[in-house]
């Protein structure tokens, strides 16, 4: 028996028991869809975390003030300030290593106009190195300057959606805008994470920038209000030179604020690099116990095509023993109800793909989660789906080719 006439006579055999056949190929079929679905949602969350970290930089430290208790907060403020410039100039001046060094200062908005229309947005004092630390492309006039830190002026750089709720579509430079009781000139205009991704899903974790308004450190620190007690600043910004071991500056950075806070734990490091590290770590493990779900269905597939296919060796012992009778061997026979149960698998296959990649699209569409269905998932289901259509034939095919010719004939 020639393959293709394998092949014809196992499309005929699986269109003749249309029912049995798709109730076989529904293990393999969830099985694929499963294995589609999952890669695809892990591979969207080590994307989306990828841009998180690339955003914060791999070469950046980033050294956070700490979110304490009252209680703690004022038991603290008797030995440590807190985050404060001080230690950014100690950073600078002391780290071996320390290539740029951004503060930041969160305000906390309670109200952004400009005219009649108002918008909600995030307020941040940086400073002017903040645009070589972090990747935010300015597309209309120029981002804070040093002139601007050390003069305190009442500038600001806006997000692409500032732009359009405050605007619309007239030009933004050289307006004015109020945050809570502060008049800003506007300077810049930040670009539009969403449109330089182009739209995507995967761009809605870093178009939080579009919703942001920055202005310089100093003036934020001296003309806006603060909590009380609250850390002069939120946050600094290390970055290293290239060649520099990350995780070995943070334990440096470390020892040097623990002397100027007085051992004090009001402040947290943040590495990226070991962010992504263990990242990349739990998206193996992630992989791996995902994948063995799913390969619990292919596992169970397998077993009912092994199951139907032994059915098949059963019901057609008398067509197995005509065809020996006039002449076929062992081989054709075994070759017929191995290419059978490769085609429901690979058909089974087939369908499970669509329905995984069905799936990812859903769950990006309904939950907002980013999914990214690779060719490499879809290969490797195919291929596991078409080794258990194989698998599972095997036994069933040697069991046919082994039946005696006269006893066939005898049977029923």
């Amino acid at each position: 028996m020639k393959i293709g006439e394998a092949f014809r006579s196992a499309v005929d055999g699986v269109a003749s028991h249309k029912l049995r056949t798709g109730l076989t190929m529904l293990g393999i079929m969830f099985g694929v869809g499963a294995v589609i679905s999952i890669l695809s949602i892990g591979a969207g969350a080590a994307k989306q975390a990828q841009a998180f970290i690339d955003q914060m930089g791999l070469r950046n430290v980033l050294i956070r003030a700490r979110q304490l208790r009252p209680d703690e907060l004022q038991e603290a403020r008797k030995r440590s300030l807190g985050l404060s410039l001080r230690d950014a100039e100690a950073i600078r001046e002391a780290v071996p290593g320390a290539e740029l060094v951004g503060p930041k200062l969160k305000i906390e908005p309670w109200r952004v106009l400009a005219g009649a229309a108002k918008t909600e947005a995030s307020v941040y004092g940086v400073s002017y190195r903040h645009r070589d630390l972090v990747n935010i492309p300015v597309v209309e006039g120029r981002f804070i300057d040093a002139l601007d830190e050390r003069e305190h002026a009442q500038v600001c750089v806006i997000g692409a959606a500032v732009r359009r709720e405050l605007y619309d579509f007239r030009p933004a430079l050289g307006e004015r805008l109020k945050v809570n009781d502060l008049w800003c000139e506007i300077i810049g205009v930040l670009a539009d994470p969403a449109a330089m991704a182009g739209g995507s899903s995967s761009a809605t974790s870093a178009s939080a920038p579009a919703r942001e308004i920055y202005m310089p450190v100093s003036t934020a620190a001296r003309k806006l209000e603060h909590e009380p007690l609250a850390s002069p600043l939120d946050e600094i910004v290390v970055r290293l030179a290239p060649g520099t071991p990350s995780r070995e500056t943070g334990a440096v950075i470390k020892t040097l604020l623990d002397g100027l806070h007085g051992g004090v734990d009001d402040y947290e490091i943040v590495v990226p690099e070991a962010l992504l590290a263990q990242s990349r770590q739990t998206q193996r493990l992630f992989n791996i116990v995902m994948g063995c779900i799913a390969g619990i269905s292919l596992l169970v597939g397998g077993i009912g095509i092994m199951n139907i296919m032994l059915a098949s060796v059963l019901e057609r012992t008398r067509e197995i023993g005509l065809r020996r009778a006039i002449g076929a061997h062992r081989w054709d026979i075994c070759l017929q109800f191995l290419v059978e149960s490769f085609s429901i698998s690979a058909f089974g296959g087939l369908i499970g793909v669509a329905i995984g990649i069905s799936l990812a699209h859903f769950v990006a569409s309904y939950a907002h989660w980013p999914t990214v269905v690779t060719l490499a998932s879809i290969a490797l289901s195919i291929a596991v789906s078409m080794v258990v259509g194989i698998v599972s034939g095997l036994y069933p095919a040697l069991r046919a080719s082994r039946v005696s010719p006269i006893a066939a004939l005898r049977y029923g």
